[in-house]
């Protein structure tokens, strides 16, 4: 089925002034922010350059490769380069942040349109482990740095460019968009148009009733793919729309995987029931511990994967490291019995909601017959 670079082909040569920024462009412009861009963008983040630029900077980098998250970032920054609609835009602003001490990672990229709105997109969770320590984070902290830094950042952008602002991100992505749109002052937030959060992670309840968050609700667009995990997670107050995808599972997170029709995602009516009992399970599993509980499990989990040696979150599964999972586990009485105990916690979450789903199956049945 169809994706976004059958977009990138069917629509590249309509120019934004004659068809205005939609989900689809959203969408790839998140995915443009997973490129750890080189050259002018980096060296001179103040100056901008057009997309064709950026690339042609980037890929005469020998190693541009080997950094990026996906083997389809760079292809999409190659197509989205070659369209008339994506090309000409103009780079500015880029941002990469990583801090493992105070456990932050944060990226950004601003677009200059041709038709003088602006699009800031922020980056999704990268490969790090300080990434991933970072997301965890958020299901105790009220706000995280990354959070913090897209709020930042916005203000930055909008003091230094004039006119409509979009913000957009995939996954964590689209929690910072969220999160800095919410947090923006009242002046800066009527001139944001729209905010997309593409299967980004909501927020704990002290964000939902927040005025500067309810005063943007209406402009939020959130897409979820029908078996959605991340992008359930935690609280939000805007609607979402389910879109169809052509993996299975967790896999369908991947922006690569969503389907697209014309100008728009190819929309389902409703998320799965294994979408549904899994973020019920696991929102009832967070809702068990106090922050405390949160904060003493993430803080356990992530230290015995720091005894592996690694940085990146693919390592977790080397062989070689889950052996020293094992044996710090053995000579680790406290964080096996943490880990232990949460796992037996989890296994009663999914225990109670299987039966709260049966028994609501059950009297819908019961109300049809009626």
């Amino acid at each position: 089925m169809a994706n976004v670079f059958d977009y990138l082909q069917w629509r590249g040569d309509l120019s934004f002034t004659q068809d205005p920024p939609n989900a689809v462009d959203a969408l790839i412009f998140s995915g443009l922010s997973y490129i750890p861009y080189v050259g002018r963008a980096l060296n001179s983040p103040e100056v901008p350059i057009t997309l064709r630029d950026a690339a042609e900077d980037f890929f005469a980098d020998e190693d541009c490769e080997s950094r990026v998250r996906s083997k389809n970032d760079p292809e999409l920054l190659r197509a989205a380069a070659c369209t008339r609609r994506f090309g000409g835009c103009r780079v500015v602003l880029y941002r990469d942040v990583l801090i493992p001490e105070r456990e932050t990672q944060f990226a950004a990229v601003t677009f200059l349109l041709p038709d003088d709105s602006v699009v800031l997109a922020f980056r999704g969770t990268d490969s790090t482990l300080v990434g991933w320590k970072e997301d965890f984070n958020m299901t105790f902290q009220q706000t995280i740095p990354a959070q913090l830094l897209a709020q930042s950042y916005v203000r930055e952008v909008a003091a230094e460019y004039g006119g409509k602002l979009r913000l957009c991100g995939h996954s964590k992505g689209g929690n910072l968009a969220v999160f800095a749109a919410a947090r923006s002052s009242p002046m800066l937030q009527k001139r944001i148009a729209e905010v997309y959060n593409n299967d980004g992670p909501g927020f704990t309840d002290y964000l939902m009733g927040d005025p500067g968050y309810l005063a943007v609700v209406p402009r939020i667009q959130t897409f979820v793919p029908q078996s959605s995990v991340i992008g359930m997670l935690l609280e939000h107050e805007e609607p979402y729309t389910v879109i169809k995808s052509s993996q299975v599972s967790v896999l369908q997170h991947d922006l690569y995987t969503w389907e697209v029709m014309g100008a728009h995602f190819v929309p389902m009516e409703s998320i799965t029931a294994d979408s549904r009992f899994l973020n019920q399970t696991i929102k009832s599993w967070i809702a068990d511990m106090d922050t405390q509980e949160r904060n003493r499990l993430v803080d356990a989990m992530f230290g015995l994967l720091g005894t592996g040696g690694i940085d990146k979150a693919l390592d977790i599964f080397h062989p070689r490291n889950i052996r020293t999972y094992i044996k710090t586990l053995g000579n680790d009485p406290e964080t096996r019995k943490i880990l232990s105990a949460e796992f037996q916690n989890l296994m009663e979450a999914a225990k109670k909601t299987r039966s709260q789903l049966v028994e609501a199956k059950s009297l819908e049945a019961t109300e049809n017959k009626q």
